[in-house]
C-alpha cells in the first residue's frame, strides 16, 4: 500500500536483477585475492572460506572490481554470478589479501568538494576502514558508500550545518606488490593458523561442505602453486578428495608446441587435475582464464545430474567467444584439428565447433596419447567419479563410526552401497555391474580385532564418446534402380 497519496504515472530505479542461479551439488573452492578493502570490517574475510550464492553476497563480503589482475577472485564472481550465459553456484572463496598488511606505506591525502551534499573518489584500491575527513566524524558528519558500477567511493554529507568548501580527506590504499605465491600456497601452523590453500581444510569443519574442485585463476600457472593445489585436494581433513583445475601460462607459451613442452618440462601432469590453455575472451571483451570457464562448465553440467560428475564438460557451449594469447601476441588461434594436438597431451582448450564456442578436452593432465596410462587417468570424469564414490561412502557412514560392528551393520553397509552403485548405473554414471564386497582377504582377524573393517568397491565410470566414426564406401548398386519397374 502506498504511504503517500499518488495521482499519476511513476517510475523508480530498483536494484539490479541478475540471472537466476543454477544450484549445483558440486562445490568449487577458489583461492586468490579480492578487494576486501572496499568492505567495512574486512578482517573476517581474510584467509577464511566463505560460501557465496550470488553477486550481492560476493560484494558484501569481498567487494568487486574490474581489475582482475590485482583482484583475481573477481573473475570468478563475474563468471558465476553475473554471467549472461548462465549463473551457477554456490562457490566457496578464500581471499588472501589483507589490507592491514598489503598496503602502501604512506597514506593518501586528497581534497574533497561537496556538491548537493555528496563527494566522490574514484578508486578500487582505497581501504574504506581508514578513510577520514579532517575535523569530521563518520556517522555524525558523513557516511560512506561504494558504487561498484562506477568504482567510486560516495561520501554523503549528513551534518546539520553542511560541509562547505574544500575539505581534506586521508586514507590508505592496498598494494599487492608484496603479495606473492607464498600467500596463495599458505599452510597451517602448529598453533592452528590457516592461510591460503591451507584454508581448504576449514571448508568442511566450518561450513559443512565437502570441497569437490579447487581453482586459483591467475596463480595456478605457477608450478609451486599447482603442486600445492594438488596437495591441498588430497585427503582433505584426512578424508575428502577434490579435483584441481589449473592453467598453463600464456607468457612464453605462444604456440601449441610451446605449451606442450612447458607442460611436460614443468610437471603439470597430475591425474588429479585438468590443465587449460590459452585464455579466452567473452562477448563483452572480458579476458578469462580457462580454468574459470572450466569450473563454471563443470558445475553447470553436474547440476543437470544432481551433482553426480559423470558427464564431461568438453564440447559444452562456453561463454567465451575467442581464444586469447596475450596483448602482444600475433597468434590468431587454432581450429579443432589443432586443438586435438593439445587434447592428446591432456590439455583442455576452447574451439569453435558445431557453430558455437565450446570447451574442448575430456582428459586429465596425466593423459598422453600412445603412452601407457593408468585407465582411471584417461578421462577427468573417471577420476571425478571415483572421488564421488569415496567421498560419498565416507559421508554416508560417518555417524556409524564406533557403533557395534554387528553382522547386521555390515550387511546394512553392503546393501546401502550396492543400492547406490545400482542407482548410478541406472542414471548412466557407471556401466556394467559394479559391486561392493566384504571378504576375508581384506579383513583379517588381526585387523578386525583393531576395529578396522574394509569394503572393496569395483566400478567402471562411463567413458565419454570421445570420437564417433563412420566408414562410407562407394557402391555401384544404385545404378540398378534405373531398370527396376515401379510398384
Amino acid at each position: 500500500m502506498a504511504t503517500t497519496y499518488l495521482h499519476g504515472a511513476y517510475g523508480t530505479l530498483k536494484d539490479s536483477i541478475f540471472q537466476p542461479i543454477t544450484q549445483s551439488g558440486t562445490i568449487a573452492v577458489y583461492v586468490g585475492t579480492a578487494p576486501v578493502n572496499l568492505v567495512r570490517g574486512y578482517a573476517e574475510y581474510v584467509n577464511a572460506p566463505v560460501k557465496l550464492d550470488n553477486l550481492n553476497q560476493a560484494r558484501r563480503y569481498f567487494g568487486d572490481s574490474t581489475d582482475w589482475e590485482t583482484f583475481t577472485l573477481c573473475e570468478a564472481f563475474k563468471a558465476h554470478f553475473n554471467n549472461p550465459d548462465g549463473n551457477v553456484g554456490p562457490i566457496i572463496v578464500i581471499n588472501v589479501l589483507d589490507p592491514a598488511t598489503h598496503k602502501k606505506a604512506q597514506a593518501t591525502t586528497t581534497q574533497l568538494t561537496f556538491a548537493n551534499k555528496k563527494a566522490t573518489i574514484t578508486s578500487d584500491k582505497i581501504i574504506l576502514d581508514t578513510f577520514a575527513i579532517a575535523d569530521k566524524v563518520e556517522g555524525t558528519d558523513y557516511t560512506l558508500d561504494y558504487d561498484y558500477t562506477k568504482q567510486q567511493v560516495i561520501i554523503n554529507d549528513i551534518s546539520s550545518a553542511g560541509i562547505s568548501g574544500q575539505v581534506q580527506a586521508t586514507y590508505n590504499e592496498v598494494d599487492t606488490t608484496n603479495l606473492d605465491k607464498d600467500d596463495i600456497i599458505g599452510g597451517v601452523t602448529a598453533g592452528g593458523v590457516y592461510t591460503g590453500l591451507g584454508c581448504v581444510q576449514l571448508v568442511y569443519q566450518e561450513l559443512n561442505w565437502i570441497p569437490n574442485i579447487i581453482a586459483a585463476p591467475g596463480w595456478s600457472h605457477d608450478k609451486d602453486v599447482y603442486d600445492a593445489m594438488i596437495t591441498a585436494g588430497m585427503q582433505i581433513n584426512g578424508h575428502w578428495d577434490a579435483y584441481v583445475v589449473a592453467d598453463l601460462p600464456i607468457e612464453d607459451c605462444d604456440t601449441i608446441e610451446d605449451v606442450k613442452t612447458f607442460q611436460t618440462a614443468n610437471g603439470f601432469t597430475n591425474e588429479r587435475s585438468d590443465v587449460c590453455w590459452p585464455m579466452g575472451v567473452d562477448s563483452s571483451g572480458n579476458i578469462y582464464h580457462l580454468s574459470t570457464a572450466t569450473v563454471w562448465q563443470m558445475l553447470l553440467t553436474d547440476a543437470t545430474h544432481d551433482g553426480v560428475p559423470f558427464e564431461s564438460p568438453s564440447n559444452k557451449e562456453t561463454f567465451l567467444v575467442k581464444q586469447y594469447f596475450g596483448e602482444s601476441s600475433t597468434n590468431r588461434g587454432f581450429d579443432q584439428s589443432r586443438a586435438n594436438e593439445l587434447n592428446e597431451s591432456g590439455i583442455t582448450t576452447i574451439v569453435y565447433w558445431g557453430a558455437r564456442w565450446v570447451l574442448w578436452g575430456p582428459h586429465t593432465a596425466d593423459y598422453k596419447f600412445g603412452a601407457v596410462t593408468e585407465p582411471r587417468s584417461v578421462f577427468d570424469v573417471s577420476m571425478r567419479m571415483l572421488f564421488y564414490l569415496t567421498n560419498g561412502f565416507q559421508q554416508r557412514h560417518a555417524l556409524q563410526i564406533d557403533e557395534p560392528m554387528t553382522r547386521a551393520l555390515k550387511d546394512t553397509i553392503l546393501n546401502t552401497e550396492q543400492q547406490e552403485l545400482d542407482s548410478l548405473v541406472a542414471m548412466g554414471a557407471l556401466i556394467g555391474t559394479p559391486v561392493i564386497v566384504f571378504d576375508e582377504t581384506n579383513n583379517s582377524t588381526a585387523e578386525m580385532i583393531e576395529g578396522n573393517f574394509y569394503w572393496d568397491i569395483q566400478s567402471t565410470p562411463t567413458p565419454p564418446a570421445k570420437s564417433l566414426n563412420a566408414g562410407v564406401a562407394y557402391t555401384d548398386q544404385g545404378f540398378s534402380s534405373y531398370f527396376e519397374s515401379g510398384v
